[in-house]
C-alpha cells in the first residue's frame, strides 16, 4: 500500500507515498511526461491516487474502477489520464477539471496496455487536403483542441484505437494469433507499435498517423482504411508470456521481458543499415538464380528486377534485431529506461520479484559500425537496492523469550530482526525451512527443514553449529519442551523424535584443550500412523498432542508416550494447534475453515465454529493469564485474515485486516502485548495491543454496516442484463459510500436551505408592514455561522471532492432539483463561484433534461439562470481580455527596454538618403 521513493545511486529511500485512507496494495504506476513531479498511482481497490512527489501529498484521488487499476498513462500535456482495469473497462480523466470524462467498454477481459495517440505535423505534411494547417497533436489550427485518440489493448487478444472525440472504436484487429495480449509498447514518435503474448511472440504494428490527423480535422467523415496495418512478428529466446515491452525515449531500442531471470533488448535499424541488408539479400537471390540457371533461369532475378526495396515493405526481422540478454538476479517484475543523457549509454532499471532494484548499464551501438560479426556488447550492473526482507515466502516465525528478537525463515534465509527497530540483524543461509524456534537462553535458533534436517545456528556470530539428519521426510513442526531441557520435532515421515540440549566439551584438533559444543542429542522416538502436521506440549508438561494427516489429534503422556485422547471431528487435516496457559484447553484448526475447541481432561469438543473463508493456517494462545485473557487466541488463514477470538463465550473479538496474500505463519508475544504474522506477500507485520476498549456490540455493528455499504455500493452498479448488448461508452462514475453521504448531505442542506430562505422572505415583506416584526426562527447552524441559506448550501457542495462530485448529485431526487435550481439562481445573480455553478448546472440538465423542459415552474429559472450567467460571464470576458492586452503592453515595453538591435552604419546611410533628409517622421509617444 506504499510506493518507496528510493536514490538507486546512494542506495537510499527518500520518501514513503502512503494515505493513511487507503490499505489496498498499488497495482501500477505512471509518470506525467508533461510534469515529471506528478505520478499517477492505481490501487487494489479501483482507485486512482494523483501524487506530487516534490510535496509527497496526494493531488486528487479518483474513484472509477470496481477492480485493481492495471495500467495508467497520460496523454503528452499531461492533462488527462487514462486508466485500464481488471473490470475490462478503460476510464480517461481530466486532471485539470477533476472528473472522470467518459468510460470505454469494449473489451472481453482485463486491459495490459494503453496509450495516447498523437499525430504529429511532421508525419501529416504543411498542410491537410482541406488547405488547413495542422499543429503538432493533429489538430486543426484555428478549431478547438480535439480530444485525440486512444490505444488499448486486452487480454481477449484485441487492439483497439479509439476515437475520443467521438467517443466509439474506430479499428479492432486481433493482436495475437496464439492466445492472450499480455503488453503494449508504443514508439516514442507514435509510428508504431508492439503487442506481446504467450510463447515469446511480438507483434509489430505501423500506425497511420497522417489518417488519424486527417480523421480528426474532419469530424463525422466516415472512412474504410485502417490505421494500424501488421508488419510481421518477432521471437523472444524466451518462450514464456512477455510481460513487458517499453521503448527507449529515443526510440532506437526497445526492452522486452517476461516472468524469467532475463531482459531481452531489441535494436531498430537505421534506415541505411536496412537498404545494405537488402542489397545483400538482393545480391545473394541473384547469385542463386544464377547458379540454378541451365538454360531456363529466371531473367527477371538475374537483370536484378527485385520488388519490395523499400522500408516499408522489408521483412520486420531485418529492421528490429536482437542487441542483448541482459541478466537478472531475480525474475523481472517490471522495467523502464533510465532518462540519461549521454547517448553512448543506455541506463535500465529493472524491479525483481525477489525483492531487489537493479540499474543496469548498457553501451549503445555507434552509428554506422562497421564490423563482420556483431557481438552483443558488454553491459554491467551498476547499482542496486536490496530491500533488507525476505526473497521468498516467509514460513516461520519465532519470537525470543524476552520478545525482543524475531526470527523468521523462508526459503534459503534465516533472519533475525530487532522487534523495536524493526531492523535486521542477521542473515543466515539455510535450506527450505518450515519451522523454526528460539532455544533457552536465546543464543540458538533451531530450523526445521523439507528436507528433514535440523540446523541449530549461534546468531552471535551467524555459523551454523551443527547439521542433524533428523527425518526422512520434511520436518512440519517443532517444539520446545516448557521446561527448557529437551525438544520434540513432528515430521511426514511418521514419527515424533524427542531430542535433550546437552553441552558436551570437544578438544580443539592440534591442541590438549577443549571447548564447549552445543549439541542435540536423539532420546526417544513416538510412531504413529500418519504423517505428524503439528506437534505441541502442554505447559504443564504432562501432555503432548500431534495432529496428523487422517484428520484427528492424537495426545499422549510425555513420560510413557501412552495414548492419552483421540479427537475425531475435522473433515480435513488439522494443520495447527495450540493448548492454553492452564493445559485444560486445545484449540485446533483446519483445512476445513473450521476451528474446534477441545477440553484436555475427557477429549469433549466444547465448540466447532466456522472462522475463515479458507484454510486456517495457524492459532495460538495468549500465553498468560494477567488480564483474565488467557482463554483467548488469533487464528490466521489464507483468506489474508487474522481473527481474535475469546475460548471461553466462543465469540469473534477482533477482525485484522492488512495483509495482501495468504497468511502462513504467526506468533504470539510472551507478554501477549504483540503478535507476528508472515504473508505470502512477503511482509511480515507486527500488531499491537491498544488501551483501547472493544464493545462487541460495536464490532458487530461496525461488520454489519461494512456488509451493508458494500451491498447498497454494488447494488447501485447499473449493470446490464446478462442478455443485454453492452454499451460502448458509459459515465466515468462509481457509487461509494462517501459519494453517497455526500449526496445526503446535499440533500439535507438543500432542505434546511429552501426552509430558511423561504422563512427570511416571509419576514422581509412582513418587516416592510409592521417594522416592529421579531426575526423568524432560524436553524441553529445559520445562528451558528452567522450565514445566509444560499452561503451554506455552497460551503456544503464546496466541500465535496471535484471528482465525487458529479456521483454526489446522482443520488439527488428530483423533487430536490427544483431547490438547487433555486440556489443556483442566487449563486448566479451574486456571481459565487461561477465555474462550480456551471458544472452543477450542466450535469443537472443532463441527467434530468426531459423533466426539467416539461417542467413549467422551472423553465422561468432557467432563463433567469442564463441571464445571470451570461452577464457573469461577459463580465469575466471583458477583465481577462483587458488582462491580456495589459500584458502584452508591458511585455512589448520590456522588449523594448530589454534588447538592442545591430545597425549595420552602411545599410542605415543608404536608408536615411533613400528616405530623404528633409523629410519629417512621425513619432509615437507611449503615454501611460
Amino acid at each position: 500500500e506504499e510506493v518507496l521513493c528510493w536514490d538507486v545511486k546512494k542506495g537510499e529511500l527518500l520518501n514513503r507515498w502512503r494515505d493513511k485512507d487507503c490499505v489496498a496494495e498499488v497495482t501500477s504506476i505512471a509518470r506525467s511526461t508533461a510534469d515529471p513531479d506528478v505520478y499517477a498511482v492505481g490501487y487494489g481497490d479501483g482507485s486512482i491516487r494523483i501524487w506530487d512527489s516534490s510535496i509527497a501529498s496526494v493531488v486528487v484521488s479518483f474513484n472509477g474502477h470496481r477492480s485493481a487499476v492495471n495500467i495508467l498513462a497520460f496523454d503528452s500535456e499531461g492533462s488527462r489520464l487514462a486508466s485500464g482495469s481488471k473490470d475490462t473497462d478503460v476510464i480517461v480523466w481530466d486532471l485539470v477539471a477533476e472528473v472522470g470524462l467518459f468510460k470505454f467498454r469494449g473489451h472481453e477481459n482485463q486491459i495490459t496496455g494503453l496509450h495516447f495517440l498523437q499525430a504529429n505535423a511532421a508525419t501529416v505534411g504543411d498542410d491537410d487536403e482541406t488547405g488547413q494547417s495542422l499543429t503538432s497533436n493533429g489538430i486543426v489550427n484555428g478549431t478547438h483542441d480535439q480530444p485525440g485518440f486512444l490505444l488499448t489493448t486486452s487480454k481477449d487478444a484485441k487492439i483497439k484505437i479509439w476515437d475520443m472525440s467521438s467517443q466509439h472504436c474506430i479499428e479492432t484487429h486481433v493482436a495475437q494469433s496464439n492466445g492472450e495480449c499480455w503488453a503494449l509498447g508504443l514508439s516514442p514518435d507514435g509510428s508504431g507499435c508492439i503487442t506481446a503474448g504467450n510463447d515469446g511472440e511480438l507483434r509489430v504494428w505501423s500506425i497511420d498517423q497522417k489518417g488519424l490527423a486527417s480523421l480528426a480535422s474532419h469530424i463525422g467523415q466516415e472512412t474504410n482504411r485502417n490505421y494500424l496495418q501488421e508488419r510481421g512478428t518477432l521471437q523472444r529466446q524466451g518462450k514464456d508470456r512477455t510481460t513487458g515491452i517499453t521503448f527507449h525515449p529515443r526510440g532506437k531500442y526497445i526492452a522486452a521481458h517476461g516472468s524469467e531471470k532475463a531482459i531481452e533488448l531489441w535494436r531498430i535499424r537505421s534506415e541505411s543499415e536496412v537498404q545494405k541488408t537488402l542489397a545483400r539479400k538482393r545480391k545473394r537471390r541473384r547469385e542463386k538464380a544464377v547458379a540454378a540457371r541451365d538454360g531456363t533461369g529466371d531473367v527477371d532475378l538475374v537483370n536484378g528486377d527485385d520488388k519490395g526495396d523499400d522500408l516499408a515493405t522489408a521483412d520486420i526481422t531485418d529492421v528490429i534485431v536482437p542487441y542483448v540478454i541482459v541478466r537478472t538476479n531475480g525474475k523481472v517484475k517490471s522495467v523502464d529506461w533510465g532518462r540519461g543523457s549521454s547517448s553512448k549509454t543506455l541506463h535500465l532499471l529493472s524491479a525483481n520479484t525477489n525483492n531487489e532494484l537493479e540499474l543496469y548499464s548498457i553501451p549503445s551501438r555507434p552509428p554506422e559500425k562497421k564490423t563482420k560479426s556483431e557481438e552483443p556488447p558488454e553491459y554491467s550492473r551498476k547499482f542496486a537496492v536490496d530491500m533488507p526482507g525476505h526473497r521468498t515466502d516467509v514460513r516461520s516465525v519465532a519470537l525470543s523469550s524476552d520478545d525482543r528478537m524475531l526470527a523468521s525463515s523462508s526459503n534459503g534465509s534465516l533472519k533475525i530482526w530487532n522487534v523495536r527497530t524493526q531492523s535486521c540483524i542477521r542473515t543466515i543461509d539455510c535450506g527450505y525451512a518450515l519451522c523454526s524456534s528460539f532455544l533457552p537462553g536465546d543464543k540458538i535458533v533451531v530450523v526445521g527443514n523439507r528436507n528433514g534436517e535440523l540446523e541449530v545456528f549461534d546468531i552471535a556470530s551467524s555459523t551454523l553449529i551443527e547439521t542433524v539428519k533428523a527425518h526422512e521426510g520434511p520436518i512440519w513442526t517443532l517444539h520446545v519442551h516448557p521446561d527448557g531441557k529437551s525438544m520434540a520435532t513432528g515430521s511426514a515421515d511418521k514419527t515424533a523424535k524427542f531430542f535433550n540440549f546437552e553441552v558436551a566439551e570437544e578438544e580443539i584438533p592440534g591442541t590438549k584443550r577443549t571447548s564447549p559444543r552445543f549439541k542435540l542429542v536423539h532420546t526417544r522416538t513416538l510412531k504413529v500412523s500418519d504423517d505428524i502436521l503439528s506437534l505441541r506440549f502442554s505447559p504443564d508438561c504432562r501432555l503432548v498432542a500431534l495432529s496428523l494427516l487422517d484428520n484427528t489429534v492424537k495426545v499422549f503422556f510425555v513420560d510413557s508416550l501412552k495414548l492419552f485422547l483421540n479427537l475425531y471431528g475435522h473433515k480435513l487435516p488439522v494443520l495447527n494447534m495450540d493448548i492454553s496457559y492452564d493445559s485444560k484447553l486445545i484449540v485446533t484448526c483446519s483445512a476445513d475453515k473450521n476451528v474446534r475447541i477441545w477440553g484436555l481432561d475427557f477429549g469433549d469438543c466444547h465448540k466447532a465454529f466456522f472462522a475463515h473463508q479458507d484454510s486456517i493456517m495457524q492459532v495460538a494462545f495468549i500465553p498468560h493469564n494477567q488480564d483474565g485473557n488467557g482463554h483467548h487466541f488469533f487464528s490466521a488463514s489464507k483468506d489474508r485474515m487474522i481473527k481474535y477470538w475469546d475460548g471461553d463465550k466462543f465469540e469473534q473479538i477482533q477482525k485484522l485486516e492488512g495483509h495482501h496474500g495468504e497468511v502462513w505463519a504467526m506468533t504470539v508475544s510472551r507478554t501477549g502485548e504483540f503478535l507476528v504474522t508472515a504473508s505470502h506477500d512477503k511482509s511480515i507485520r507486527i500488531w499491537h495491543q491498544t488501551d483501547e476498549q472493544i464493545f462487541l456490540e460495536e464490532e458487530r455493528e461496525k461488520e454489519l454496516e461494512e456488509l451493508y455499504e458494500n451491498t447498497l455500493t454494488t447494488s447501485l452498479e447499473q449493470d446490464e442484463e446478462p442478455g443485454a448488448e453492452k454499451a460502448e461508452v458509459a459515465a466515468a462514475g462509481k457509487q461509494t459510500t462517501e459519494t453517497l453521504m455526500a449526496g445526503e448531505k446535499i440533500i439535507e442542506a438543500l432542505e434546511i436551505g429552501i426552509t430558511d430562505l423561504e422563512g427570511m422572505k416571509e419576514w422581509n415583506q412582513t418587516k416592510g408592514r409592521q417594522t416592529n416584526t421579531g426575526p423568524p426562527d432560524r436553524h441553529p447552524i445559520f445562528l451558528y455561522t452567522n450565514t445566509s441559506a444560499e452561503a451554506h448550501v455552497l460551503t456544503v457542495v464546496q466541500r465535496i471532492k471535484a471528482a465525487a462530485l458529479q456521483d454526489a448529485l446522482l443520488v439527488l431526487p428530483f423533487s430536490q432539483v427544483t431547490a438547487l435550481f433555486t440556489f443556483l439562481q442566487i449563486w448566479a445573480e451574486k456571481q459565487w463561484n461561477v465555474p462550480l455553478t456551471c458544472r452543477i448546472l450542466f450535469f443537472v440538465l443532463k441527467i434530468h433534461h426531459k423533466q426539467i423542459v416539461a417542467s413549467k415552474t422551472m423553465r422561468p429559472m432557467l432563463d433567469g439562470i442564463r441571464q445571470h450567467l451570461r452577464r457573469a460571464l461577459q463580465r469575466q470576458k471583458d477583465e481577462m481580455g483587458f488582462n491580456l492586452a495589459a500584458l502584452n503592453f508591458v511585455g512589448s515595453r520590456m522588449k523594448d527596454k530589454g534588447s538592442k538591435d545591430y545597425v549595420d552604419e552602411v545599410i542605415w546611410e543608404e536608408e536615411v538618403e533613400k528616405t530623404g533628409k528633409g523629410k519629417k517622421k512621425r513619432g509615437f509617444v507611449d503615454i501611460a
